[in-house]
């Protein structure tokens, strides 16, 4: 993407490779920190959500996860999205170009899919221009708001609020482990692992995103024959039918999101699988 952005003539401040929320504060940083409304921002992660929540933590950043050139349109002509957030895995480096190309090219309040590609109304267009002085005052505190009411814990953030009163519930089938489910269809949970658990080698009938958000684990995909030692921060993608063994070095804890219901298949007993991972560890 840096290649194509320079091949265009665009003057770019290549920030590197980072962990997907360094990745995101960082340019979220430099765009919020900018005089000017033409600086633009392009982040990369493997679905392409966590760099855009991270770089949204910035005032006047407005970054927006497009998986098809329409998200993108959209973005720009509805929210004057300023920082584009693209998915290493669901877009072809191809189609990326195409987002992008599209993205750069399209002005706020253009005509756009959402629109039927004909011009805003005048209603729509007035609603347009008024949300770019209004959007800048959400998220800050004023003394006179009602937000100053709010109980502090509704007023978390919203994975906490969506996990409010659930409760972890131990995963049965897996010893050690627990969870709490944070939203249903698409469907996403905070798991915790105690140390030294393990989960047999299983597979599910959907692919999976995870993010450690504490502790490390190794996850060996017996599929791809690949072993990815994970701690806090680092992500993993596991695709549908995947056969995987998990050991959890030290107590663990990680955000996971999948399509569909939830389902699991062992393909192997639990003391079968320790002993693999023991033959593994020891060579």
């Amino acid at each position: 993407m840096v290649s194509h952005l320079r091949s265009l003539g665009i003057e770019v401040e290549d920030t590197g490779v980072n962990s997907y929320y360094s990745a995101g504060a960082e340019v979220g940083r430099r765009v919020s920190a900018s005089s000017s409304s033409e600086i633009r921002g392009l982040v990369c992660c493997g679905t392409g959500v966590g760099v855009a929540m991270f770089a949204n933590k910035f005032p006047g950043v407005y970054a927006a996860t497009c998986l098809s050139v329409e998200d993108a349109v959209n973005a720009r002509s509805i929210s004057n999205c300023n920082v584009l957030a693209l998915s290493g895995t669901k877009t072809s480096p191809e189609t990326a170009v195409e987002i992008f190309d599209a993205w750069i090219k399209t002005p706020f309040k253009s005509p756009c899919p959402a629109s039927g590609f004909e011009p805003w109304s005048s209603e729509i267009s007035s609603f347009l221009d008024n949300s770019l002085s209004e959007m800048p005052q959400i998220g800050k505190s004023n003394a006179d708001s009602t937000t100053k009411q709010t109980d502090q814990t509704s007023a978390s953030c919203v994975i906490c609020c969506l996990a409010k009163n659930r409760e972890f519930t131990p995963v049965e089938i897996m010893p050690g482990g627990s969870m709490k489910i944070v939203r249903e269809t698409p469907t996403s949970a905070i798991v915790r692992f105690k140390a030294g658990s393990v989960e047999p080698a299983h597979h599910h009938t959907f692919g999976h995103d995870i993010v450690v958000l504490k502790g490390k684990k190794s996850v060996w995909n017996l599929n791809k024959k690949e072993r990815a030692d994970l701690v806090d921060g680092d992500y993993l993608y596991t695709p549908a039918g995947d056969v995987h063994r998990v050991k959890y070095h030290e107590d663990t804890e990680f955000f996971i999101t999948w399509d569909g219901h939830w389902d699991i298949f062992l393909d192997e007993d639990i003391e079968t699988a320790k002993k693999a991972i023991e033959e593994e560890e020891a060579a």
